[in-house]
């Protein structure tokens, strides 16, 4: 590390003797700009080639605007925030370090690696974990490839001091706790069904449990198809069940969700008493709900409003009442959701599996918090 330290210094010694960037793109006139505002590091997504497509003729605008929303489509919004916020804790710590964060240096970047696995990096001292840090690196090749800069990942000064992060760091993932039938049974209890709000709140929890869904696809859902700009799915209501739509990284999926054994559990029906009585019939699914509980307005609910609802749930209805509220409170988020229905539906593995979206078998064994792990017993398979 001692030679990236010195020829990082060396680097930036070089640089500071040589022509700036910007007085070179000025000698050139026919070049594109690029706005101080996106070199300067800030967090919001940067415009390709932003002058060049001034000069566009007018009758190309509207594809130069097109395409803009393409830009943005290729992500969802969350990851485009999370990767905003990396950009910033990284070209903050540039600032603060006295080093350059354009163009892409692997000397600066494996650094900044090294001081989020020491805990350098951030004000509480925290250490980031391996998957924190892999993520922000992400984030870095993300950022740069928007702004037309490479970062080669593969440069020694990353790529080694990245294994031996994994090689000192690495620990076992820790799991959300799965919410079990009975546990679903018991926190819809605690939902007052005399309110909107419990009613929605009773729809979305049966809704993720039974189609297993992360808590950004159970938010995107509209009533129907092509209803929103931002809408990430839709739902089909039919006599033995309903289908929802989604839209994930590699297209569109089905979800089949069969109706519930009794009223009091069916999804479909609390989905169907939610929009009735919320007189919903066009846009997002799940909404607020404001005015002391009676008015439904027009705005999405968040993912995040997901998590807090499993959370607050679960507390409610005494989940693990033999951990800590604090532990309690750590141990369920939306996720917990399709761990559960992972973790208790008595089918074929591969049912599960194309359920929840998952590529392979093993990535859903990962959310079966109580299948049979010796059910292969190489043991005595060999005579022991």
């Amino acid at each position: 590390m001692r030679q990236i330290i010195e020829q990082n210094s060396k680097n930036h010694l070089e640089e500071s003797s040589a022509p700036s960037d910007s007085t070179t793109a000025d000698a050139d006139n026919s070049a594109p700009q690029v706005s101080a505002e996106h070199l300067a590091g800030g967090g919001g997504l940067p415009s390709p080639a932003p002058q060049a497509t001034a000069r566009l003729p007018a009758h190309l605008e509207r594809l130069a605007d097109r395409a803009r929303g393409y830009v943005e489509a290729a992500s969802s919004a969350n990851t485009r925030k999370a990767y905003a916020s990396d950009w910033k804790h990284f070209t903050g710590w540039c600032r603060r370090q006295g080093l350059a964060h354009l163009p892409p240096d692997p000397h600066t970047v494996g650094l900044y690696i090294t001081a989020l696995a020491s805990g350098t990096a951030t004000a509480d001292r925290k250490p980031n974990s391996v998957t924190t840090i892999e993520r922000r690196l992400s984030a870095l090749t993300w950022n740069y490839a928007q702004r037309g800069l490479a970062l080669d990942r593969k440069d020694r000064h990353i790529a080694t001091v990245l294994a031996g992060i994994r090689n000192t760091h690495a620990a076992p993932p820790r799991q959300k706790e799965a919410v079990l039938p009975e546990n679903l049974i018991a926190m819809l209890e605690t939902l007052d069904r005399g309110t909107l709000r419990g009613l929605r709140d009773r729809a979305m929890l049966l809704i993720g449990f039974a189609g297993g869904l992360r808590r950004s696809e159970i938010v995107g859902l509209d009533v129907a198809r092509d209803q929103t700009e931002d809408g990430r799915g839709w739902v089909e209501i039919f006599d033995k069940g309903m289908v929802v739509w989604l839209r994930g990284k590699t297209g569109w999926r089905e979800v089949e969700i069969g109706r519930g054994s009794s009223d009091a559990t069916c999804p479909v029906i609390a989905l169907q008493t939610w929009l009735k009585l919320a007189k919903i019939a066009h846009g997002p699914l799940f909404r607020r709900v404001t005015g002391e509980g009676k008015n439904v307005g027009p705005d999405r609910l968040t993912d995040k409003q997901v998590a807090r609802l499993v959370k607050t749930a679960a507390l409610a209805a005494g989940v693990r009442g033999d951990l800590s509220e604090a532990a309690r409170a750590e141990k369920f988020s939306g996720h917990s959701l399709r761990a559960g229905l992972a973790s208790s539906a008595e089918v074929d593995e591969r049912y599960v599996q194309k359920q929840l979206g998952h590529a392979s078998a093993e990535m859903t064994r990962k959310y079966q918090r109580r299948r049979d792990r010796f059910r292969v017993n190489l043991t005595k398979a060999s005579g022991l």
